[in-house]
């Protein structure tokens, strides 16, 4: 897991462009603290920070494999889970390690199958390859996009980086968000290929992109499809049991500490289980980490959590024996500024998560003492079924992305209250964006003839979770990770399991009635019963009414100010719930609250120009 850039130019040497290529690299030293390289050639510049997890002493970048008819370098960031075997099969074709890392398997892959290597591969990854047999540029992003990887064609080439901080630190470049950038900020849901940045593309997960002297080119080599489920109840079960075990067992390698991410819910839980039993076979104990609050009084249940986390953590640490550690956040650090300031530089934009974000990346610092890589239980609903709103028929009902939908239908929950009407409405039009944006997610969704209209509905529902939120959730792991240096892998987020669920019929993914049903029982012999049945829970919140008191007093101070941030909403509303007493203050006030302070730092910190036509 590291940080990539690059600069191609097709008609200056940039040779002599070192200073320009180091300042791009730079930009992402929290995502590569351990080392950092460059590589310098006529017409291409790439940069690299290491975080190193593999081959410690082997594995530095950017890597060249040096042929008769020029040099093929890469810059390559994340983990190939399928690299032992990938080498053998190389070198039986001929080819000669010099190194143990993934890194240069994946080179000699590319000199081996050029662009295709990007099928053969298993795991997270986004890389740029400069084939200088061919002056070419390929950039390669894995099929669910867990790694980030951004691109900003020029005149005579591109730029890009894992960051859009990398590109935007080029001199040609300007940080401008305009009309259509702002949507995207506003709308809560993430187009693939699309950045806020004007000019600026996103590389879609699953897709190369190459650049040459005749231009750019996109092509995606994998996505979704639709093939008949021809498997039983038990049988899918038991495929989803195997997949699972052998995913956690591939991810678990590694050369640095290693940990899991354990919340108490059956997504965290069932990863360490997993994670517990592979390691107790090679003579190892798993290690896992807990977030959890301050508490002052009793925990007051919602429909959004039912139940603390920790009392469940513990129940799964006693039964597979893990090496535990909570991590308890209290108020004054999860409203302190500078945390802020470092969730919304990790992240490039405002509008996240708010207090998530703060307090992710806050157990990702404490984490980092500890351990270089963790497994997190990221995308299990996407992948299974597991959100609250999958199962209400007025929401399955609805032609459009269900997450918005239901935030409608809680008066309280809206991602857009207390945002300036007009804004929304009249300059940006966000319910026509959400309408437009739906239209272009389900329009080249895979069906097969003859299924009946719910079963395509449902298997619509679970598409655009996949491919309109689940990018949303890796980028805001990815973020807060790498802002401290810690690897995060995504055991669900594997391709093969990725495409067995999502062609199982809904039918079967529900089939006890309750949501991530295949799921459930593909683990429920490791786990405690209460945390097997435990209902599903949203990433926890502190209850705790000093942190709303400090939001308080904080968007107090950019009222009194005239910040602008403040300028983007409702005034009137925001004194309302500044001035009332913290326990008055609504949940969707509150979130609020977060969006015009991360807002305000965005702008304080980046200092975008802002466009709008």
């Amino acid at each position: 897991m590291c940080g990539i850039t690059g600069w191609i130019s097709f008609e200056r040497d940039l040779a002599r462009e070192g200073a320009v290529l180091a300042g791009m690299n730079a930009t992402m030293a929290c995502r590569g603290p351990d080392a950092e390289g460059t590589w310098l050639g006529p017409h291409a510049a790439l940069g690299h920070r290491r975080l190193a997890v593999i081959d410690i002493e082997g594995g530095a970048q950017p890597m060249t494999a040096e042929t008769p008819d020029g040099p093929v370098v890469v810059t390559y960031s994340g983990e190939a889970y399928n690299f032992t075997e990938l080498r053998a099969e190389l070198r039986r074709r001929g080819h000669a390690f010099r190194t143990a890392s993934d890194t240069e398997v994946v080179l000699r892959g590319y000199v081996e199958w050029g662009a295709a290597v990007a099928d053969r591969l298993n795991g997270m990854y986004a890389m740029g390859i400069w084939d200088g047999r061919a002056d070419r540029l390929v950039l390669i992003r894995d099929r669910l996009g867990v790694k980030p990887l951004y691109y900003h064609p020029l005149g005579d080439g591109v730029l890009f980086g894992s960051e859009a901080k990398a590109v935007l630190a080029h001199p040609q470049v300007e940080a401008v968000v305009d009309t259509d950038g702002l949507r995207e900020l506003f709308g809560f849901v993430k187009t693939p290929g699309r950045a806020i940045w004007s000019g600026m593309r996103e590389v879609p997960p699953g897709t190369v992109v190459t650049v040459d002297r005749s231009g750019v080119r996109e092509h995606t080599y994998w996505r979704l499809e639709a093939t008949e489920h021809r498997d039983d109840t038990d049988t899918t079960v038991g495929r989803v049991a195997e997949l699972l075990d052998d995913i956690v067992a591939r991810q678990l390698v590694a050369d640095v500490p290693l940990c899991v991410l354990l919340s108490g819910g059956l997504d965290s839980s069932a990863l360490t289980a997993l994670a517990a039993r592979a390691m107790g076979r090679r003579g190892e104990r798993a290690r896992s980490f807990t977030v959890d609050y301050e508490q002052r009084g009793e925990f007051a249940a919602d429909e959004l959590r039912g139940s603390r986390d920790a009392p469940f953590a513990r129940e799964v640490v006693e039964h597979v024996g893990t090496e535990h550690h909570a991590i308890t956040l209290d108020h004054q650090e999860l409203a302190d500024p500078e945390v802020r300031v470092a969730t919304v530089t990790a992240r490039d934009q405002p509008f996240g998560f708010g207090e998530a974000d703060n307090s992710l990346y806050l157990l990702f610092r404490a984490i980092r003492e500890h351990s270089t890589v963790a497994l997190s239980g990221e995308s299990a609903d996407e992948v299974f079924g597991g959100y609250p709103w999958f199962h209400l028929p007025v929401v399955q009902r609805v032609a459009a992305f269900p997450w918005v939908t239901a935030s409608q239908l809680d008066p309280a929950g809206h991602p857009t209250k207390l945002i300036d009407p007009d804004l929304l409405l009249s300059t940006l039009d966000i319910p026509g964006y959400w309408a437009q944006r739906y239209a272009e997610a389900v329009a080249g969704l895979p069906v097969r003839e003859g299924e009946d209209p719910h079963e395509r509905r449902m298997r619509e529902f679970c598409h655009v979770h996949l491919t309109s939120l689940l990018g949303m959730l890796l980028d805001r792991k990815d973020r807060m990770s790498m802002a401290v240096g810690l690897e995060v892998r995504v055991p669900f987020c594997d391709h093969r399991l990725v495409e067995y669920v999502y062609n199982t019929p809904w039918s079967m993914k529900t089939f006890d009635g309750r949501e991530k049903s295949l799921l459930r029982a593909a683990v429920r012999g490791l786990l405690p019963a209460s945390v097997a049945d435990r209902r599903k829970a949203l990433y926890p919140t502190t209850q705790d009414l000093r942190y709303v008191a400090a939001l308080q007093r904080q968007v107090g101070d950019l009222l009194s100010a005239a910040h602008q941030a403040t300028d983007w909403f409702d005034r009137d509303a925001l004194r309302a719930a500044v001035s009332g007493p913290p326990e008055a203050v609504a949940r969707d006030a509150r979130e609020a609250f977060e969006r015009v302070l991360d807002l305000a730092t965005w702008l304080d910190v980046r200092r975008p120009v802002i466009k709008i036509s």
